[in-house]
């Protein structure tokens, strides 16, 4: 299912609250409660909210693991790809990295890097190229997520604006069958799309177990990376969309 900004926002919304209201909705979005209604009825269709009386709630497993227990999920696989992914990071360079578990492992192994410029709206990923001291750090605004590091918002998006880098390091919650990269928070994906915008190289580090999840807010297509870095090989069908759009696979090894 396509989600419309709107839709997208009351399933940001639910996914804070846990439960919308049809009237609240409809005065929020300044449009009918039938409207917020037949929106309600969409995303129930699509498995995204559980109707209950004048509202909804989320459903479970539209929202994301918490943060240290994603930290811990295939720690060795994001390892082996953070590796790979530094590897393909030259010296003298500037990179953004975004909000992600997958993301810090990548931070990990640019320690040793240097003279490099690193823009983050990930307090993390600051905090843990601060023992780089050849790495020159620039931290976004935003709003502050308490729950993972993140800063996300308005602020944010505005910050990254300003920069053209040579590369951006991005993770994603979930990847489908059509190669679009998926997220459960609206916010965050608004500075997704700056980041892809402002790098001139765009690369993608995930694990395979993102290929057996869902998220409702598309971030964008595989078609917009110029390299991915996984522990598996893609199906058949999505290796062959990768070879045509000219997004390059890279199945990082668990050797040194």
């Amino acid at each position: 299912m396509a989600l419309s900004f709107r839709q997208a926002e009351i399933i940001e919304m639910a996914r804070i609250d846990g439960r919308v209201v049809v009237e609240e909705l409809a005065e929020r979005f300044q449009v009918a409660v039938q409207t917020i209604r037949r929106d309600l009825a969409d995303l129930a269709d699509a498995g995204l909210l559980d109707r209950v009386h004048g509202g909804a709630v989320l459903r479970t497993g539209v929202s994301n693991f918490g943060y240290e227990e994603r930290r811990r999920m295939n720690d060795a696989a994001k390892e082996a790809i953070g590796r790979a992914c530094a590897r393909a990071i030259p010296n003298n360079s500037s990179l953004i990295l975004n909000i992600g578990t997958t993301t810090e492992a990548v931070a990990r192994e640019l320690l040793k890097h240097t003279n490099i410029t690193v823009v983050t709206n990930n307090i993390n990923v600051a905090n843990i190229l601060l023992a780089n001291e050849s790495c020159e750090i620039m931290v976004t605004g935003g709003a502050l997520r308490r729950m993972d590091g993140g800063l996300v918002g308005a602020l944010t998006a505005d910050f990254i604006d300003q920069f053209k880098v040579d590369y951006a390091i991005i993770g994603t919650s979930a990847l489908d069958a059509d190669g679009d990269l998926l997220d459960f928070d609206l916010a965050e994906v608004r500075v997704a799309r700056a980041i892809i915008r402002q790098a001139r190289k765009v690369f993608l580090v995930t694990d395979s177990s993102k290929l057996d999840r869902s998220a409702p807010v598309k971030q964008a297509s595989l078609s917009e990376i110029d390299v991915v870095f996984t522990d598996l090989p893609f199906a058949d069908d999505l290796m062959s969309k990768c070879r045509d759009w000219g997004t390059e696979v890279r199945v990082a090894s668990n050797d040194r």
